[in-house]
Formats: C-alpha cells, sequence, structure tokens
C-alpha cells in the first residue's frame, strides 16, 4: 500500500486518531489477555508434570512438542502470519512450561 492509498482511508485527522486510539486500547486489552492466558496455560504444569511423573514419563516430550509446532505452523498459514515468529513465541511458551515443571519436581 502506498502513501496515496494510505491517505485516502480516513476523512480526516479526527478520524485516524480515533482509530489510531481505539486500536491501541484493543492491543492494550488484547495483551491482557495473552497474559492471562499464558498464566493459565502455565499453572496446567503441576498437573502435567505430576501425571508425568505417575506414568513414568520424562519430562521432555519430543513428539509432543512437534505435534503443536505443526498444529501452530498450520494455524500461522491459515492466519496469515509469519511462521518463524510464531515458532519462536511457542519456543518460549514451551520453554516456560518445561521450567516451571521442573520447578515443581525440586519443591
Amino acid at each position: 500500500m502506498d502513501e496515496k492509498e494510505i491517505m485516502s482511508l480516513f476523512k480526516s485527522e479526527y478520524e485516524a486518531r480515533n482509530i489510531l486510539e481505539a486500536s491501541r486500547k484493543r492491543i492494550d486489552e488484547i495483551d491482557n489477555d495473552l497474559v492471562n492466558l499464558i498464566s493459565e496455560r502455565t499453572s496446567l504444569a503441576k498437573d502435567i508434570v505430576s501425571a508425568k511423573v505417575f506414568l513414568g514419563m520424562e519430562i521432555y516430550d519430543k513428539s509432543r512438542e512437534d505435534a503443536i509446532h505443526n498444529k501452530v505452523n498450520k494455524l500461522a498459514h491459515e492466519k496469515n502470519i509469519d511462521d518463524d515468529i510464531l515458532s519462536d513465541i511457542m519456543n518460549m511458551l514451551t520453554i516456560l512450561s518445561k521450567n516451571k515443571q521442573k520447578e515443581i519436581l525440586e519443591e
């Protein structure tokens, strides 16, 4: 999209500023939701590590991680999101979960 096309999107500076502020407000709300979801996801570590110990499983489950990455890669393509960046985010979430599981085992 070139500058001329961008300039034609808004009828006025007022409209552009309102859209900017509304979009920023919504991003703040989504950020809060993301943090809450990450917290919820991480809190499942206790259940997961307890079940793994009971079942005699290792903390690291490569097949599960591969399945997660395959699912996320597919979703990234469907949603037109950079799959490398989304994969990096999922790696961070997986590390967070594994670290929490290790922390629980050390208690």
